[in-house]
């Protein structure tokens, strides 16, 4: 008779033995972070007693509430995520980042085939996945000092369910998805967890075209920071993103078709 292996514990068991990740004394970059879901993290940080924030802005001047709110734990730094060069240059000046949320995105509100020319779709692609990716590559050596720090990905729900009415928005974010999925296996051995939030319909700028309930960017950060805690892979941030997840487990087909009818003019019901 064989003697049965002892099972191996599941990755969620072995990070519980080890504990979850503090966000007190935590030092956060949140790229975008002047306003809207970024702004709401920026918040989110200081509360939970995050030692700093860097709020990444194309412009530090429309930082300068936070600054101010923060009083001596804000610090307002340029960047561009589709720019390597100022990304570059806040990983010279950000040496202490334990915490990085990948907030900042474009939606050109194109459609794929109807766009005058290719010009939205590979801005979406270059600010929503290559953004990030060029993040995480320049702060990952940071990242790695800190014994456990985490990188966070603001998603969409439009990264789980291809939405055709957002035309190369949706294709980014799975882009993303699936990115955020490869550098976690590459950054799990440096201490460096890699958090993929989806995100349902929010009161942003970005989502001022979508009908409907939204939720806050408060919301969000909340959720965000519990999920960094947690260690958590991906998370379903609101309503819209749970019912989105289940629609797709459940129906798949028939999401896609309800997708199709955002290009007859009826309501979209993703989007951050």
């Amino acid at each position: 008779m064989t003697r049965r292996q002892p099972r191996r514990p599941s990755r969620r068991r072995r990070r519980e033995e080890t504990g979850s990740m503090d966000i007190k004394d935590s030092v956060a970059l949140i790229t975008g972070g002047n306003r809207g879901i970024g702004e709401a993290f920026v918040r989110a940080f200081l509360t939970a007693g995050a030692a700093k924030v860097y709020v990444g802005a194309r412009d530090p001047a429309n930082a300068a509430h936070l600054v101010a709110e923060g009083q001596g734990k804000v610090v307002a730094v340029k960047l561009d995520v589709s720019d390597a060069s100022t990304i570059e240059a806040a990983a010279a000046q950000c040496q202490d980042v334990t915490i990085v949320v990948n907030n900042a995105g474009q939606f050109s509100m194109q459609t794929l085939m109807k766009a005058p020319d290719l010009s939205a779709a590979r801005g979406e692609m270059e600010v929503n996945y290559f953004g990030p990716l060029t993040m995480a590559r320049a702060f990952a050596p940071i990242l790695a000092k800190a014994g456990k720090s985490a990188i966070v990905n603001v998603l969409s729900a439009g990264g789980i369910v291809a939405v055709p009415g957002m035309g190369g928005y949706s294709p980014s974010k799975f882009a993303a998805r699936a990115m955020s999925t490869c550098l976690r296996a590459e950054l799990l051995p440096q201490g460096t967890n890699v958090v993929a939030l989806i995100v349902g319909s929010v009161d942003t700028r970005m989502a001022s075209h979508v009908e409907g309930f939204k939720e806050t960017p408060a919301t969000i950060a909340e959720a965000g920071l519990k999920a960094i805690k947690r260690e958590a892979d991906e998370v379903d941030t609101d309503f819209m993103a749970i019912d989105v997840r289940a629609n797709l487990a459940r129906d798949p087909k028939g999401l896609e078709v309800s997708m199709r009818r955002s290009l007859l003019g009826e309501r979209v019901t993703t989007g951050r």
